[in-house]
């Protein structure tokens, strides 16, 4: 069950998210479903290649791709004046989706008994891999390559999940409030990872 609800809270919140920033870019109705679909489902794909679960095995979930299309659709007929807050709303879903799929690909590898090294990525990629697609589609720079802390709440997640700390569901939603809400303190007090620039 927490699986289940875990995927269809990030695959709302991813779609929505690959949706507006292909409205901000200005794509058409095509590119922003396209964004949409690619950055809900970009991060599974990449985890299922690196742990070996079959890539097919993404259409065998029909139930969420209808989710993310109606995400999408009722993201695309919202009202202009409300999509203007999208900065604040965008980044809050932004870090449920985070949240959310990093815990489901930590409890994929997990299940598979991957090495903690692996439950960790399967967390890493799975929460960030499609803001990684969707942010190089629209030709901007990845939220994870930044020095604002993005990556490093998967990796918490991994961890957690790896080491055991959370198992029951209880725990788990405990786990997926807590990286949430630390994803959103960190960029609203811009909290930053240790950055060195080259000189020119």
């Amino acid at each position: 069950m927490t699986w289940e609800v875990l995927s269809m809270i990030g695959t709302i919140a991813f779609a929505i998210s690959g949706a507006i920033v292909a409205m901000e870019e200005e794509y058409d109705i095509l590119g922003v479903y396209i964004l949409g679909i690619v950055t809900a489902f970009g991060g599974g794909a990449i985890r299922n290649l690196l742990i070996g679960v079959p890539v097919s095995a993404l259409w065998e979930q029909g139930l969420f791709f209808q989710i993310a299309l109606l995400s999408i659709t009722a993201v695309f007929l919202f009202p202009n004046n409300l999509l203007k807050h999208w900065q604040k709303w965008g980044n809050f879903f932004d870090a449920i989706g985070l949240s959310a799929f990093a815990i489901q690909g930590a409890l994929y590898a997990s299940e598979m008994n991957h090495p903690l090294s692996a439950v960790i990525v399967a967390a890493v990629l799975t929460g960030s891999g499609g803001g990684i697609v969707r942010d190089l589609l629209a030709r901007r720079k990845p939220l994870v390559l930044k020095a604002e802390i993005y990556a490093v709440w998967a990796i918490l997640c991994g961890l957690a999940i790896g080491l055991k700390l959370a198992v029951s569901s209880f725990e788990l939603y405990t786990l997926f409030f807590v990286i949430t809400g630390l994803r959103v303190l960190s960029y609203t007090y811009k909290w930053k990872l240790p950055a060195r620039r080259l000189g020119t």
